[in-house]
């Protein structure tokens, strides 16, 4: 009997060992798919193969690893939850089974689809072809494309990339649905037939995307940022793209598309851990509120709110940080090591530093022993379940606690003191440099860089550069739309409407407000803005301000306690808006017709 290592890439044909030499033996397709548990999946494509070459039968096996395009089959085996694809088989004979039954009794189930096969059938017209992916995709006609957009937060790149797509699809005359995977999860979910119907994927992401459901799909991999600036070139260069051939397949060639890097991972991780952020330290902010020492008095409201928000979300911080970061590097197997490493950062002190080096540690590690160590097939079910969350565990964790985490702790401790103990003139410069980079590419890289910082440092109770960094952000979008309202002629009847979204936008610290004002005239916006945020960034450190919530805009300071000096804060954001409004408005008096009109 041979093994699962024998089977080849192309469906694998067991020849019919009949009684009956005149009759021929039916041709059977096994569609397996069980997402909650793949080793379950493979112990049932193993469970039939091995009764289909007893029996004698014709039968391939169509997995997630290995999926099977354009196979003529006389009837149709689904298993778990392959029941979702039936529209993609139909005009066949289907019949279904559990993944257990398929796993314990195979024989029935292969002797109920093979009687089915017999059974003689109307004639029909011809029935299209099952979606095999064709060599390349015609030039003209009617095209259907499905796409995944995401960013960090989930709030404002992910909804605009997908509207970037849209409206390229449309002006193309293609069709397309996108999915947005945000904040609040995903909306427009993608079915399983949309996603079989669909010449080409488009996922514009800047964090790690799971890629398992378009196996044998034309995948494009690319960030937001290239979906708002040409939707139409990412769209022609999906349906350029060349077929993957299963999960694995998929996941290589996309990440050779556009390499996901050392930024994306670390967005990964700073998107799922933003949330906990977000509720530890209005938590705490409320605990305050009732007196700064109310917390320390047992079996208080003030009590359960710091335990809320000091004990229990932040505590999460970094070991969610580190985990998700090593998901985006390795998928699934790199969460437990990833958990790992970054609980053991917080346990010797390390903080974000810790999470981040936990995670891509644990992230590489995982990554190395999924692809790399040698393993029978007879047991490669273990390895995902077993093997690698031990071997990467260990070697994380080792690694965290003797070789990694003292530095890593000596260093956040240096840099924790450096920024307490800053003199105004350097807080300010700090300032200054945040917010310049907050305004830099609104929501890209070197945005997130900046967020990213700040939002570390809250877990080391560190709470001055957040506040520079979120008032920075927020005055983009509120210094256009005061321009707009200052210099009215200096701008079209559709951008004075724009602006006002921009404002309200600013308010919500969505920095992205500011993106098409500076798209369409950007040698005279960008600077402006630049020149406005620096200032707000500066005024803020200036002024002694902080802040314990990394998002919320100007809504977070009126909570008690969420914002230090929040009357400077304030402050700071008008008048970094009035100068961003104030030099859009003087640079715009030497603009092209074109340019305003």
């Amino acid at each position: 009997m041979s093994s699962s290592s024998d089977l080849p890439a192309t469906p694998s044909r067991i020849s019919p060992m009949s009684s009956d030499a005149g009759a021929a033996a039916p041709r059977l397709l096994a569609v397996i798919r069980h997402a909650a548990s793949p080793p379950h999946a493979a112990m049932a494509a193993e469970a039939l193969r091995e009764a289909a070459e007893r029996a004698g039968l014709d039968l391939a096996l169509d997995t997630v690893e290995q999926p099977v395009r354009g196979r003529d089959a006389d009837a149709v085996l689904l298993v778990g939850d392959a029941t979702a694809e039936a529209a993609r088989h139909a005009g066949r004979p289907l019949i279904a089974t559990t993944i257990v039954e398929a796993i314990r009794r195979p024989e029935p189930a292969l002797r109920a689809a093979a009687s089915l096969a017999l059974l003689p059938r109307p004639a029909v017209a011809a029935a299209p072809a099952p979606l095999a992916a064709p060599a390349a995709v015609e030039e003209g006609g009617s095209k259907t494309l499905v796409a995944i957009t995401a960013c960090p937060t989930g709030i404002a790149h992910t909804f605009m990339a997908a509207a970037a797509l849209e409206k390229a699809a449309h002006q193309l005359g293609y069709a397309i649905k996108v999915e947005t995977q945000g904040s609040v999860g995903a909306k427009n979910a993608l079915t399983a037939e949309e996603i079989d119907a669909a010449d080409a994927v488009v996922i514009a992401a800047d964090t790690g995307v799971d890629r398992s459901r378009f196996a044998g799909k034309r995948i494009l991999l690319a960030g937001t940022n290239d979906a708002l600036k040409d939707g139409k070139g990412l769209i022609t260069r999906a349906l350029a793209a060349e077929v993957q051939g299963g999960a694995r397949a998929a996941a290589g060639a996309a990440g050779a598309a556009q390499a996901p890097g050392v930024y994306k991972h670390l967005m990964t991780g700073v998107s799922y851990m933003i949330p906990l952020v977000t509720a530890g330290g209005l938590c705490i902010a409320l605990s305050f509120a009732f007196g700064i020492e109310a917390f320390k008095e047992p079996g208080t409201l003030p009590a359960a709110l710091f335990q809320i928000g000091a004990q229990s979300a932040l505590a999460l911080m970094v070991p969610v940080l580190a985990a998700f970061i090593a998901f985006s590097i390795a998928d699934r197997p790199g969460l437990a090591p990833g958990f790992v490493g970054g609980a053991l950062a917080g346990a010797v002190g390390a903080g974000f530093l810790g999470g981040i080096a936990a995670g891509f540690l644990a992230g590489y590690v995982a990554r190395f022993l999924r692809d790399r160590l040698p393993f029978p097939d007879s047991l490669e079910g273990l390895k995902p379940v077993l093997v690698i969350p031990l071997l990467a565990s260990l070697v994380t964790g080792l690694l965290m606690i003797y070789v990694l985490g003292a530095p890593i702790a000596a260093a956040l401790a240096w840099l924790t003191e450096f920024l307490r103990g800053m003199g105004s003139t350097n807080a300010v410069i700090l300032g200054v440099l945040l917010g310049a980079m907050m305004a830099a590419d609104m929501g890209g890289p070197v945005n997130k860089a900046a967020y990213a910082f700040g939002v570390g440092l809250l877990g080391s109770e560190t709470y001055a550069p957040m506040a520079a960094i979120m008032a920075a952000g927020m005055t983009p979008p509120l210094g256009i739309a005061l321009a707009t309202v200052i210099a009215r002629s200096r701008f079209s009847q559709e951008e004075r409407d724009a602006g006002k979204a921009a404002a309200i936008l600013g308010a919500a610290f969505i920095t992205e407000g500011a993106i098409p004002f500076a798209a369409k005239d950007p040698l005279r916006v960008i600077p402006s803005l630049i020149a406005g945020s620096a200032v707000t960034g500066g005024l803020v450190m200036l002024f002694g301000c902080t802040l314990r919530a990394p998002h919320g805009g100007i809504f977070v300071v009126g909570i008690p306690g969420a914002v230090g000096n929040p009357l400077g804060y304030l402050l700071a954001i008008l008048a970094g808006t009035l100068v961003t409004a104030a030099a859009v408005a003087v640079l715009k008096r030497s603009a092209p017709a074109a340019v305003t009109a």
